[in-house]
């Protein structure tokens, strides 16, 4: 089944997120209120490009592929608005969220955006479910336990969580629903550039994981200076 072999063919990849300094510190209390508003910041950067490129994807599809051009148009119903739920739990968080939403992201997301329009536009339209690959995947995993655990230690409100702990549940969902699809795709083409984007958004979403801001971060480069 092309799902199992899209995993092994991503596991270099997949460990760079898995690799990042924040998988570590959540668990051992090692983060703060900064840390949580930095991943916010930019998961708003992605997320509010989630519904265009599902669009872009669809416009581009074949006639064969017909078949995904109607999954896209469950996905785009589920996610539609999801960066508002994100912009509200920076404010709940007391951090302005309308600076956010007329902000830019770090490097990291700016290029992994970019790169998924491109090559939608000028390679394969299926590339956009490396993307799900990849942050689906990776928040069914990690979203709902690390939000518990960022909640307890900074004594944040519930109403800041909606992002994180809305999307564990309804990324299982949405998981199950991907597998199938990428199950039913038989064409090499179609398959290769799933596999090369999910390795694409794996490096570039996992260096927006590595630049996360962490406390004994900020204690080191002190001691340096």
């Amino acid at each position: 089944m092309f799902f199992d072999l899209l995993q092994q063919q991503t596991v270099e990849a997949r460990n760079h997120v898995l690799g990042a300094p924040i998988m570590k510190a959540v668990p051992e209390g090692r983060f703060n209120l900064e840390s949580y508003a930095y991943f916010l910041s930019q998961a708003y950067h992605h997320v509010k490009h989630t519904v265009p490129l599902m669009m872009a994807c669809g416009s581009r599809l074949p006639a064969r592929l017909e078949w995904v051009r109607e999954a896209l148009v469950e996905y785009i119903e589920d996610e539609y608005g999801h960066q508002e739920w994100i912009l509200n739990d920076l404010a709940a968080l007391g951090e302005d969220a309308e600076a956010v939403r007329h902000g830019h992201p770090d490097l990291p997301i700016e290029m992994m955006v970019a790169w998924l329009y491109d090559a939608i536009e000028r390679g394969n339209p299926m590339a956009f479910f490396g993307m799900v690959n990849v942050l689906e995947g990776t928040s069914i995993a990690l979203a709902t336990p690390l939000a518990m655990q960022v909640q307890d230690k900074l004594q944040l409100p519930k109403k800041a969580f909606s992002y994180l702990l809305s999307h564990g549940a309804l990324d299982q969902e949405h998981y199950q629903f991907f597998q199938s699809l990428m199950n039913r795709i038989d064409d090499e083409d179609d398959r290769q550039a799933v596999i090369h984007a999910s390795r694409v958004v794996y490096r570039l979403y996992g260096d927006m994981l590595h630049s996360i801001p962490l406390p004994d971060q900020e204690r080191r480069h002190a001691q340096v200076a």
